[in-house]
């Protein structure tokens, strides 16, 4: 028992701790929602993006290509093109929308690995490659989605997307369209067309979805303004 009590003090603390770091303005509610977006957006892409076999565009379909034409660790190369994402958003959006996407892309990492633990929950929809384009584009732009809206990204994907549509004033599926489809086209360089279609279809739909879900309602608030 007393052990114990002495370990109580401990993890009060650590609690503590953690609650003091979380960035000022971010509240419990809008934690709650970047828990949701990453359990959605991960759950997605486990049981089906990955069961199927769905082509990214972005940092991950970049990774792929230099992967294949010149050898690089996808680990190394990954971490490399996201902290660099991350520092070109930093100078454009900001400390706190850096310190949001960190613990964003921690939830992201966290749920996906929880995931893992189990089976894939969702039918294997290989031989229904459209589907699984449109399901899989569903589920990760409405867990993306719900995370930008709450003022942060889940990836250096969307932080990169995020900071070409503050640059350029595009709309923010524009800019998602736009680094997506540069890397899917390059793609095509070793990636047959019949499985790079679905692939557009996939970030169409995720582009589409994350920029709705991020000015949802805002127009009727800048209105009641």
């Amino acid at each position: 028992m007393s052990d114990k009590n002495q370990t109580r003090p401990g993890m009060l603390e650590r609690i503590r701790s953690a609650i003091r770091k979380i960035p000022d303005g971010l509240s419990g509610k809008k934690i709650a929602l970047i828990l949701l977006g990453a359990a959605i957006c991960s759950f997605g892409i486990h049981n089906i993006h990955q069961q199927v076999g769905v082509t990214e565009g972005g940092i991950i379909g970049l990774m792929l290509l230099a992967e294949h034409w010149l050898g690089f660790s996808p680990s190394v190369l990954t971490t490399i093109l996201d902290i660099s994402c991350y520092l070109l958003a930093l100078k454009y959006l900001g400390g706190r929308f850096i310190k949001i996407s960190v613990l964003s892309t921690l939830c992201v990492s966290l749920f996906y690995e929880f995931w893992e633990l189990f089976p894939h929950m969702l039918p294997n929809l290989s031989s229904r490659p459209l589907l699984a384009a449109v399901l899989g584009g569903l589920f990760v732009g409405t867990g993306v989605g719900i995370i930008v809206r709450q003022g942060g990204s889940a990836g250096g994907d969307d932080a990169l997307a995020l900071t070409i549509s503050h640059l350029s004033h595009w709309r923010l599926s524009f800019s998602y369209l736009f680094t997506d489809l540069t890397v899917l086209a390059l793609s095509l360089t070793y990636i047959p067309f019949s499985r790079i279609i679905y692939s557009v279809v996939t970030v169409t739909v995720s582009s589409w979805l994350i920029d709705s879900i991020k000015d949802f309602g805002k127009a009727k608030e800048a209105v009641t303004e």
